[in-house]
């Protein structure tokens, strides 16, 4: 149970530097290097094949071979070049990036298209540069809309990553108004009577604010996070006295494992308020925390309330969907949360990948891709 008897001294949790970047005007290519990336480029360029061979002229294998090894050359030629180029083309505005990257392309086409004129016609023959601007001319086409295609899906990207980013901030910010009340009448019964542990529940309040004014997506250790449960557990006890119960059962955590910000506290929250609360004899909240060589695994069980105790879930549903959000931005779908009743229990399981640093652009854009 918890204990104030000595008053505790806040420190202050470290938080990481890294948050979710803001939409900016650089030009960015999407990760052409992938294979998934390549199957794609390899279907779009038979497709545009098929649509120029049925467009007009002799229908025969020869000429679809002959057309199908011309423009997968460009395609599979130029997808290599924007992917070597990706890092390079995004330190440039989005018109000099777009343009560079269209003159790329061109250029490439140029050189395809001029040497497939000198190994299909016999070299004392001209160069015809009527046939080659027509190459170009349709590869210019089709660049420009791809360009066009991109530019959309950045913004909706940029769209996407600030819907999340405020979703985040929201859950961050969010500490249930009855609790405020609750621990300020806490602190006032306490001032005259225990005025030290009167201090140090002012202490752990202030360090639960000062964690969800703190910037949305950061990732702390997961020690200190559950440093953070403690405290909030701490100031719950006052109020329900020896109904509440934690059971901790948690592994040493492998350095440089952590978790995002305010993750596991609401879920705790969520346990004594839908599952000790509304109990008249309390009960025992059990916290495992589990680390592998790849993941890390948290599962929090409280004891269901009385069937015939009315409860809303709404707070608890919506809780869970934007830790859901923070999980997917973050790691995207390599993390997991699951809630389910499993006897006379309610638990919720939480899973996500060790990692010491993070990108949630990279993760969403790995996800959407």
């Amino acid at each position: 149970m918890a204990d104030y008897s000595n008053p505790i001294r806040v420190t202050s949790i470290a938080t990481s530097e890294e948050q979710l970047p803001k939409p900016g005007q650089q030009f960015a290519v999407p990760d052409l290097c992938s294979a998934t990336s390549i199957v794609l480029v390899v279907l779009f360029a038979e497709l545009l094949v098929l649509v120029m061979l049925f467009s007009g002229g002799t229908i025969s294998w020869i000429r679809l071979g002959l057309m199908s090894l011309f423009v997968q050359w460009v395609a599979i030629s130029s997808a290599a070049a924007l992917c070597w180029s990706r890092n390079w083309l995004a330190r440039f505005s989005m018109v000099s990036g777009a343009v560079l990257a269209f003159l790329l392309v061109m250029l490439i086409t140029f050189a395809v298209g001029l040497a497939a004129d000198r190994i299909m016609v016999r070299a004392e023959y001209a160069v015809d540069w009527q046939a080659i601007g027509g190459q170009i001319l349709i590869s210019g086409i089709i660049t420009a809309l791809a360009l066009r295609y991109f530019y959309v899906q950045q913004q909706l990207r940029h769209q996407e990553q600030s819907e999340l980013q405020s979703r985040i901030q929201a859950l961050q910010s969010r500490i249930r108004p009855h609790f405020l009340f609750n621990s300020m009448n806490i602190i006032a019964s306490l001032i005259d009577s225990d005025p030290d542990t009167a201090e140090s529940v002012v202490e752990d309040l202030s360090e639960l604010f000062r964690a969800s004014l703190n910037d949305a997506g950061n990732q702390v250790p997961v020690a200190d996070e559950l440093d953070l449960c403690r405290r909030y557990v701490r100031i719950e006890a006052l109020r329900l006295g020896d109904r509440l119960d934690l059971d901790w059962q948690v592994q040493d955590a492998p350095a440089g494992v952590r978790i995002p910000l305010l993750t596991l506290q609401p879920l705790l929250e969520n346990a004594i308020y839908h599952g000790i609360q509304p109990r008249p004899d309390g009960g025992t909240i059990t916290v495992k925390v589990g680390f592998t060589d790849a993941q890390v695994r948290v599962e929090i069980s409280n004891p269901l309330p009385p069937a015939d105790t009315a409860v809303t879930s709404e707070g608890n549903r919506m809780a869970l969907g934007n830790i859901r959000s923070r999980l997917h931005a973050l790691y995207g779908a390599n993390a997991n949360l699951t809630a389910a009743v499993r006897g006379e229990h309610f638990v919720t399981a939480l899973n996500y990948p060790i990692a010491a640093d993070v990108d949630p652009v990279s993760a969403v854009e790995q996800e959407a891709d």
